[in-house]
Formats: C-alpha cells, structure tokens, sequence
C-alpha cells in the first residue's frame, strides 16, 4: 500500500527531478524526522526505483523491448507448464464435450499446447496481443495462434480460459472481459463455458505459507496493476 501511494503521489518523480539527495522537509514537508539534528537526511532514487517513473512505465516497456518482453514470457511460461499439468490431471471433466478452445492472454502458447496435446480432437487457439504471438507458428494440427485485444472482441469458441487474468484488472474491467467471453462462447447459438483459474485469498486449510503466498499476489497485483486476487 505504501508503495502504491508513492507512486500515485509521484513521490519518485518528485525526486528524480530535483536532481540531488531530497530531505524529508523537502518532500512536500509530510512529517517531522523526530530528531534534533540539524542535517536531515537526503533521498536519491536507486536504479530499481527509478523502474516507479512515469516516464518508464514496465507495461509499456514490455512489449517494446524484445529482452524484457522474452523474459516476462518465459515466467509465464514457467509458471503455466505446473498449472496446467494440474488441471489436466485433476479437472479432465471441464473439457469433456468440447469442441473448441480459446486461452486468452495465452502468453507464447504453453497452456494451450498442453490442452491441445492432451485433448487432439479439440481446436486450441491461443489468444494474445498481436506483439506476443506475431512470428509463432504451432507444430500442432490443433493449435493456432491469434493476435487481438480481448476488450475488443475475443475468437470464437466452446470455451475461453482466463488463467491469471482477471487478477490483473479492477472490477468494472473484469466486468468488459467476461462480456467478451459470453459474446465468443454464445456465437452461432451455442452455449459454452469461462474457465477461470485465479488465485484467492481464502485458505480453509489455514496453511501460513499459502497464505502468505496469497498476501504477497494480492499485494503485487495493487501497487503494479488495478486488480486484486
């Protein structure tokens, strides 16, 4: 929270443009040190903070710089190989009767290679911004790649998956996502179904480590993003 706040302050901006080492005083004079010294103390940014700018955002700065965009992928990547292992193991019920598959914000296609591998009768389709899957091209029969923005309008399907998206936004964008997902399951009169896998801050098993782990999301999703877990 307190990281948040500096920034939607413009506390790091403040800094950089003073151009030396900033008292406390200085920084629009919030509160006294509490000591009687006569030298305050000074703040410059580190080169980690100087990521806080508004002038450098990381979003933006992702989908423009290949390295930044190549490593933010391969940690999705990583990420989606265990997940989805998972829920093909534990929940091959969800996809029963499906003809069709969408992974919005598919990332480079892990998730949706493993669906498709596991299930070859269901058409997968991995659904990302255009700067994501340009170039990617799938070794599978029943795998493709399709560039888009999901507020706009998402591929058609039997079934679109959101793993780790709606954490990423506020409510009323959520609200813009899910309407996107009935319009591509409902296309040419069918019904189909959202699979959502998103973590929760609930823990009925009370295990500190999860809940821990759950804190810190919830945390990062705040001060980096509009969303929450």
């Amino acid at each position: 929270m307190t990281l948040k706040c500096s920034i939607q302050l413009g506390i790091p901006d403040i800094i950089n443009k003073h151009g030396k080492p900033m008292t406390l005083n200085e920084l629009q004079k919030l509160v006294s040190s509490g000591n009687n010294n006569d030298e305050e103390q000074g703040y410059v940014l580190t080169n980690a903070s100087k990521l806080l700018l508004k002038d450098n955002p990381l979003s933006e700065y992702d989908g423009d710089e290949p390295k930044l965009n190549n490593f933010f992928n391969e940690a999705m990547a990583s990420d989606a190989r265990l997940a989805t292992s998972v829920m093909i193991q534990k929940c091959k019920n969800v996809f029963e009767g499906l003809n069709s598959l969408v992974d919005v914000g598919g990332g480079t296609g892990t998730a949706a290679k493993a669906i498709a591998k596991a299930f070859p009768k269901l058409e997968c389709t991995c659904f990302d911004l255009p700067h994501v899957v340009n170039g990617l091209e799938s070794d599978l029969v029943n795998l493709k790649y399709v560039g888009g923005d999901m507020f706009k309008a998402i591929s058609p399907a039997d079934a679109v998956v959101l793993k780790w998206i709606l954490h990423d936004w506020n409510n009323e964008e959520c609200v813009k996502i899910l309407k996107k997902c009935k319009e591509a399951i409902t296309s040419d009169g069918k019904k189909g179904k959202v699979i959502i896998k998103d973590m929760i801050k609930e823990n009925k098993k009370k295990d500190d480590k999860s809940i821990e782990t759950q804190l810190f999301f919830d945390m990062f999703m705040m001060v980096l993003l509009t969303g929450t877990e």
